[in-house]
């Protein structure tokens, strides 16, 4: 594989891969990763971890190789036992659950949906009635929702706007799930302002940082993409977000992949550009997997399309902090970033 600095914007028979950058790993999946690996080390095993830790299939599947045991509820671990709660959240009701088991549990919910978390219940505190964008049945939507059940209702699409009804049109508010297509959260707000002039903006921006950037990358390389390929699990929410926007951006096709060994070569027929993209909580051997891939089917040229560089780091959850200390360890960790191992030249 070779590896060049970008090409001029003219046509060309060279089969290459527009590479986005960022991509990969967030601050918030990193720091949930962390945290059960350093509680395995910590405490051994096993660990118990509600739902999924992030939504993706290689890494719970390497958490489970190593003593990790997902469970859906609570009830499901033995009393006392150390549960490690996810990256998506959970409500009031979860944690009343594990009290009740006197279950020794770890918060790996990422602080940016935890700040969405605090503005329901804030607003619910106010009687708002909460507008909250996301997807049903979605852990983070589930666990921001029962933060404040008899004040929030989900709204799924723009489509869903005209079915809401509101107590007072003047106490309205809308949050959202963290990991949403930007353009179609912004539909749904315009129509719902439609409906409610007076209805609030929260605080600051719900839809994090990580899934704006990754967002932004793709509309910049997906016009020139015959084939843009993410790689994520079909349950990540950002993952699937970017299929869409790779669409709607101008790609002419757009395809989701858990690893390489899934890509159709009937795709890559034709094609002289592909794009290659990862969803928040994807790490980076994944993406290489892909390359490699496509490598051996004449894309060796690779161009990094970057839009926006990441050097956000959350602290580890206070509860496993203060376990390291007591076992006389360091909190510290070597940053994980979505570049390792793939020296490409920035465009």
């Amino acid at each position: 594989m070779t590896v060049t600095s970008p090409a001029p914007a003219t046509p060309t028979s060279t089969k290459r891969v527009l590479l986005a950058a960022p991509r990969g790993y967030c601050a918030g999946v990193d720091r949930a990763v962390v945290a059960v690996e350093k509680a395995l080390e910590t405490y051994g095993a096993p660990v118990y971890v509600r739902k999924e830790i992030v939504h993706n299939k290689h890494v719970v599947e390497t958490l489970r190789d190593r003593g990790a045991i997902f469970v859906n509820e609570t009830d499901e671990v033995p009393e006392g036992a150390r549960l490690v709660f996810s990256a998506h959240g959970v409500s009031p009701a979860v944690r009343a659950s594990a009290a009740a088991r006197s279950l020794d549990t770890i918060d790996a919910t990422c602080p940016l949906v935890t700040k969405v978390h605090k503005e329901a219940v804030r607003f619910a505190k106010d009687d708002y009635d909460i507008l909250l964008i996301g997807h049903t049945g979605h852990e983070e939507v589930e666990g921001t929702a029962g933060e404040a059940p008899d004040h929030v209702q989900v709204v799924n699409s723009p489509d869903e706007v005209d079915q809401v009804q509101v107590r007072d049109p003047e106490k309205v508010v809308w949050i959202s799930q963290t990991t949403l297509s930007v353009d179609e959260t912004m539909e749904t707000v315009r129509r719902l302002r439609d409906r409610f002039p007076e209805m609030q903006d929260p605080p600051s921006d719900d839809i994090c940082y990580a899934t704006q950037n990754r967002q932004v990358a793709v509309k910049k390389l997906a016009p020139e993409c015959d084939v843009v390929i993410v790689v994520g699990s079909a349950n990540s929410s950002n993952s699937v977000r970017l299929v869409e926007v790779a669409l709607q951006a101008g790609a002419r096709s757009a395809y989701r992949v858990d690893r390489a060994t899934e890509i159709d070569d009937a795709w890559l027929d034709g094609a002289t550009t592909v794009g290659v993209t990862s969803g928040a909580s994807v790490p980076e051997i994944l993406v290489q997997d892909v390359i490699a891939h496509l490598d051996s089917h004449g894309f060796g040229e690779v161009e990094e399309v970057r839009t926006a560089t990441e050097d956000l780091m959350f602290s580890l959850p206070r509860e496993l902090a203060r376990g390291l200390k007591a076992a006389g360890q360091e909190e510290k960790r070597p940053r994980r970033g979505a570049r390792t191992a793939l020296p490409v030249e920035p465009a």
